[in-house]
């Protein structure tokens, strides 16, 4: 959008976060990195091993949290795009962006994590099941919204199209949840986000929780980041394209 189709309280909005500039340290995303390092600690040194899976296992406290974080994030895209498409309220399609781009950063957690986990468990590195494959064509289709944004100049263009795009990639999540149901797959079942009780002793049970728990603070920390570059980038794009202008 040009600066002669922005409106006036959408201009000073953009324009007030360069006149007064946030703090470089930022406490929140400090105290999410923090928790995210105790938890981490707790998890290698202070949580029982499995017995079956043995030490491997204990991937299972990062790479789960990070697929809901992923998943979270690809949500937060989907519901802000459904407003934008709505309202072309640009605050909508700027935060959708911010978690898009988290989206990719706990997906590429996920795929990641899977393949260390999986090589002493399963003796391989990566099979095709239809959860990795279809986590991994989410990973494609997050990508594509981010590169296709940074593909069209024209912003009310850019935001309509990726708008369609985020909500279709949100909408693959509950199959990649359900493919273990639907297909026979090498993946194990949940014990967690199951119908029955968890399948999980109390004390991995309290590990896994507080790490979701501090990925979810990190997801919102890195979200709320991105959010503010976004609102700054917009305002310095503004002031340019006024000053081109004038």
């Amino acid at each position: 959008m040009t600066a002669s189709t922005t409106p006036a309280s959408a201009r000073s909005v953009l324009t007030s976060g360069l006149a007064s500039p946030k703090p470089i340290f930022d406490w929140f995303f400090a105290v999410a990195v923090l928790a995210v390092l105790a938890v981490g600690i707790r998890a290698i040194y202070f949580t029982p091993v499995e017995v079956l899976q043995g030490a491997a296992q204990k991937i299972y406290y990062l790479h789960v949290p990070a697929a809901l974080s992923a998943y979270l994030s690809l949500s937060i895209t989907a519901l802000m795009s459904v407003v934008y498409l709505w309202l072309h309220d640009e605050r909508a399609d700027r935060l959708a962006e911010s978690s898009g781009e988290v989206a990719l950063v706990f997906l590429s957690a996920v795929l990641t994590t899977g393949p260390l986990w999986a090589k002493p468990i399963w003796g391989a590195w990566w099979t095709w099941d239809a959860r990795l494959t279809l986590t991994l064509f989410l990973w494609f289709l997050t990508a594509g919204y981010l590169v296709l944004r940074g593909a069209i100049d024209d912003g009310a263009m850019r935001a309509r199209y990726s708008a369609v795009l985020g909500i279709l990639a949100a909408l693959l999540i509950p199959f990649i949840h359900l493919s273990v149901y639907l297909f026979r797959t090498l993946h194990p079942m949940p014990i967690l986000l199951k119908p029955s009780r968890p399948s999980m002793p109390n004390d991995m049970l309290i590990t896994f929780l507080s790490f979701f728990g501090s990925c979810l603070l990190l997801c919102i920390a890195l979200v709320r980041a991105r959010y503010r570059y976004g609102v700054t980038r917009d305002a310095l794009r503004l002031v340019e394209s006024e000053g081109a202008g004038s």
